[in-house]
């Protein structure tokens, strides 16, 4: 089943750009960045000449023998019986960090070939950058990030005209219960699969019972990346980081610590495992701010920080948590659904503003989850897993900072009241159009 992707109009510009130069689309491993690439070059251009260097490990040949594109082209011509013309081709070489001369190449494509339009992709292309094998072509291509699907991808897919009301929405008011009703069942389905396309498949189709399976088989890939892609000592490291997530942010204070990975573990030991989770995609750091004011940046404590995980269903399935918990109220879970919802609000502002964010705390007596940097002022974010939105870190915070507009998301309405705006948890995507309207 394919999903329709929002980053198919950023493919489009790309396309249209006078100054195009080759594309390196950078993601995680499963987030569907290989059926991306293949519908954008089946509707928008008339052919499309797929290689990929995991399925063919003799393609490299041509790359490690040549760097005049127009002579791989000429040999990538006797490979396939799809017609490789500038303007009207698109080349895909997907997982193309297998091959550190083809991603050299992009550079002469930029130089001497820029006619033909080129997409390169890759699981572990954060990785790559800075490796002493790889002469990364630095400012001859152009980069864009994928992401897993979005609650408002998957609603589209699930229902269009409940969608075209979702993006209808213009005003900071209460929506019509009816509405409200509709948008978190839709919600409620997204937070038990997630946005890996593959899962989210199986849930639109009704497949429920094939969710958490799913889920277990691409967590079971990471894990063999892990091993594939580091040595025995660093894999090991990951694996402990990339388990100990759940009881990271199971914690009311969800700061990273690391006797959590291990007893005894200490900051130095684990600091490559980090790195590697979140150059390969897989993980998100948000570090503590201590002072609110511009710019945001320069009032990091980078020795404090809290870790998220790429998407909501593999946290859930990593934590072995049952679907059922956002169907079936229960105390038991909690700090859990909470750190659930943080994880959702930050995929979704990751995804809208493409830029760091953090969170800020008071010493033992007030944390909010989020800080926004927007234009030139700071947003105080929380967020509540619920309908119960009792709690004085934001009183707290707007006693000590005056802010113009504060933002929670819970699961009440839609709603401001003065400068504070009441988000619904499934309307986080059109966060940047909300604050817009005030």
């Amino acid at each position: 089943m394919y999903i329709e992707r929002t980053i198919i109009e950023q493919l489009k510009h790309w396309k249209r750009r006078l100054d195009r130069k080759p594309l390196l689309l950078f993601g995680a491993r499963q987030i569907g960045k290989t059926c991306v690439l293949k519908h954008f070059g089946n509707t928008e251009f008339e052919h499309t000449a797929y290689f990929s260097f995991d399925e063919d490990m003799h393609l490299g040949d041509i790359f490690r023998t040549t760097k005049d594109p127009h002579r791989i082209i000429q040999q990538l011509t006797f490979l396939t019986e799809i017609p490789i013309k500038p303007t009207t081709t698109l080349i895909i070489f997907d997982e193309i960090q297998e091959c550190p001369e083809a991603l050299a190449s992009l550079k002469y494509f930029c130089e001497k070939a820029p006619e033909y339009a080129v997409a390169a992709a890759g699981s572990l292309l954060g990785l790559t950058i800075g490796h002493k094998d790889f002469s990364f072509p630095v400012g001859k291509v152009d980069h864009l990030d994928m992401y897993p699907l979005s609650f408002s991808e998957f609603l589209r897919a699930k229902d269009t005209r409940l969608y075209s009301y979702y993006k209808s929405i213009v005003t900071v008011e209460p929506l019509p219960q009816i509405f409200f009703d509709r948008l978190s069942e839709a919600f409620n389905a997204y937070r038990i699969c997630g946005g890996m396309p593959e899962v989210a498949s199986a849930m639109l189709m009704g497949n429920t019972q094939e969710v958490d399976m799913k889920l277990a088989n691409i967590l079971k890939d990471y894990s063999l990346d892990f091993v594939k892609h580091t040595t025995p000592t660093l894999s090991n490291k990951i694996g402990h980081v990339w388990q100990s997530l759940p009881s990271q942010l199971a914690k009311e204070n969800r700061k990273f610590i690391y006797q959590l990975v291990r007893p005894g573990a200490r900051a130095r030991e684990y600091e490559d495992a980090l790195i590697w989770l979140h150059n390969a995609g897989l993980t998100y750091q948000v570090h503590l701010c201590r002072e609110p004011r511009l710019p945001l940046k320069a009032y990091d404590d980078l020795g404090i920080f809290k870790v998220y995980a790429i998407d909501i269903g593999l946290l859930r399935r990593l934590a072995d948590m049952n679907g059922n918990l956002y169907l079936t109220p229960s105390g038991q879970f909690k700090e859990f659904k909470g750190a659930l919802a943080e994880n959702y609000v930050l995929q979704s502002f990751v995804m809208q503003f493409n830029k760091e964010l953090r969170y800020w705390s008071s010493g033992n007596t007030a944390e909010l989850e989020f800080l926004l940097q927007w234009d030139n002022e700071v947003l105080p974010v929380e967020v509540k897993s619920g309908t119960a939105i009792t709690g004085k870190s934001l009183a707290q915070y707007t006693k000590l900072y005056n802010p113009r507009l504060r933002i929670r998301f819970s699961m009440l309405n839609l709603k401001r009241d003065d400068s504070l705006i009441n988000i619904p948890l499934f309307l986080a995507d059109r966060t940047s159009d909300l604050i817009r309207m005030v």
